[in-house]
C-alpha cells in the first residue's frame, strides 16, 4: 500500500465517529390533550435507536416511573410501572409482572450490580427485595419511620450498602436493607438520589422544598447544600460522567440549573426551555456536556453546551419520568 494511501485509511479512522455504545430510553407518558376514556396514546418505554430515532418498545402503559438493568444481562430490563415491577425482556419488548396485587404504584428500582439476582423496589408501602431475580420477594423496610418510599439506590462499590429516600427524609443500611438508620434530609421528601460515577463516597439527593443534599460518607449522612432548589421541588439530579465537576439538577419552577465545580455555585440554564418545569435530566455518558431534559408536556430537549442552549428532540406532549442510557446490545 502506497505511503499515501496508508496516510489515509488513518485519518478516516481518526474521524470517523465511533458507534454509540449506549442508547437513551426513557419512561414517559403522553399525556397532553388526553382526554379520560380515549385510548392511550403510545406511552411507557421508549428508545432512541443509533439513527436518533425513537420508538415505542413493549405495551402502553400509562405509568413506568424508572427502569434499571444488570450488566451481565442488558438485555432483560426490570421496570417500575403503576401495576407492578415489570421484566421487559428481549430488549424490552417481552414484558412479565414479577409482583402481586398487593404491591402497586412502584416509584423506583434498583439492579444489584455487586450481587446477581438481587433487586429493590421502592413504592407507597416501602421498600422489597428479591434475591432471586423476581421469583420471590420480602420486605425491606424495618426502620423506617414512614413507609411510602420513592427512591432507592443501591453502592456500586459495596455489596449490601443502598440509600433510600422517603417522605420524612433519608435513611442508611449497611446490610441489604434488613435494618435502616436515619441519614438526612428529617422532613423532606426524597425525589431522587445518584452516586457519583467518579467518586463513589460522593451522593447527592433532590428534595420537594429542602433543595439539594449531599453525602461524602457514601450515604450514612447528609448535609444540606442549600445553594439551589430551596422552596421548590427538585426532581431529578445527574453528574455528568465526562466531567467530574459537572452536576445538573431539575425540578418544577426551577427548570434546569448546572453547576461547573462540584455543587459550590449554580447557574440557571433555561435558555431556550419552553416552561421551567422539567421531570428528569441526565447527562450522555459518550458526549461531554450533553445533556438531556424532559419538559412537562413539551417534549424531550438535548443541550450540546451544558445547558447554554437548547433544542427539541422528541417525545412532543410527554411527562418523562426517567432518562437512562442502556448498553447498545441490550436494547433492539
Amino acid at each position: 500500500m502506497a505511503d499515501w494511501t496508508r496516510v489515509l485509511w488513518v485519518a478516516l479512522a481518526v474521524s470517523a465517529p465511533l458507534p454509540a455504545q449506549s442508547l437513551l430510553t426513557a419512561c414517559m407518558v403522553n399525556s397532553r390533550d388526553y382526554v379520560v376514556g380515549a385510548r392511550l396514546p403510545a406511552s411507557g418505554l421508549f428508545v432512541r435507536d443509533a439513527a436518533g430515532v425513537w420508538r415505542h418498545t413493549g405495551f402502553r402503559h400509562p405509568l413506568v416511573t424508572a427502569l434499571d438493568y444488570d450488566p451481565r444481562d442488558p438485555e432483560t430490563l426490570y421496570l417500575a410501572a403503576g401495576n407492578g415491577c415489570i421484566r421487559a425482556a428481549k430488549g424490552g419488548r417481552d414484558w412479565r409482572i414479577l409482583t402481586g396485587e398487593e404491591v402497586t404504584e412502584l416509584r423506583d428500582i434498583a439492579v444489584d450490580r455487586l450481587t446477581p439476582g438481587t433487586l429493590y423496589i421502592a413504592h407507597p408501602a416501602g421498600i422489597r427485595v428479591s434475591r432471586d431475580g423476581g421469583v420471590s420477594w420480602q420486605d425491606a423496610s424495618r426502620g423506617l419511620s414512614r413507609k411510602y418510599t420513592m427512591s432507592v439506590a443501591l453502592d456500586r462499590t459495596r455489596a449490601g450498602h443502598l440509600v433510600a429516600g422517603t417522605e420524612t427524609g433519608l435513611y442508611f443500611s449497611a446490610n441489604g436493607g434488613a435494618s435502616w438508620t436515619p441519614a438526612g434530609a428529617a422532613g423532606f421528601e426524597v425525589m431522587r438520589i445518584r452516586q457519583s460515577p467518579h467518586d463513589p463516597k460522593l451522593w447527592l439527593a433532590a428534595t420537594q422544598l429542602g433543595g439539594l443534599f449531599r453525602s461524602t460518607d457514601g450515604g450514612a449522612s447528609w448535609e444540606n447544600l442549600g445553594s439551589v432548589g430551596v422552596g421548590r421541588n427538585l426532581y431529578d439530579v445527574a453528574f455528568d460522567p465526562t466531567t467530574p465537576e459537572r452536576i445538573a439538577v431539575c425540578g418544577w419552577s426551577v427548570g434546569v440549573a448546572v453547576s461547573t465545580d462540584g455543587g459550590k455555585t449554580w447557574a440557571a440554564r433555561n435558555a431556550g426551555l419552553p416552561r421551567p418545569d422539567v421531570w428528569s435530566l441526565v447527562f450522555d455518558p459518550e458526549r461531554p456536556g450533553t445533556l438531556y431534559a424532559g419538559v412537562h408536556e413539551e417534549a424531550l430537549f438535548v443541550s450540546a453546551d451544558a445547558g447554554q442552549s437548547w433544542r427539541k428532540e422528541g417525545l412532543e406532549g410527554s411527562v418523562i419520568y426517567r432518562l437512562t442510557f442502556i448498553p447498545a446490545g441490550g436494547v433492539r
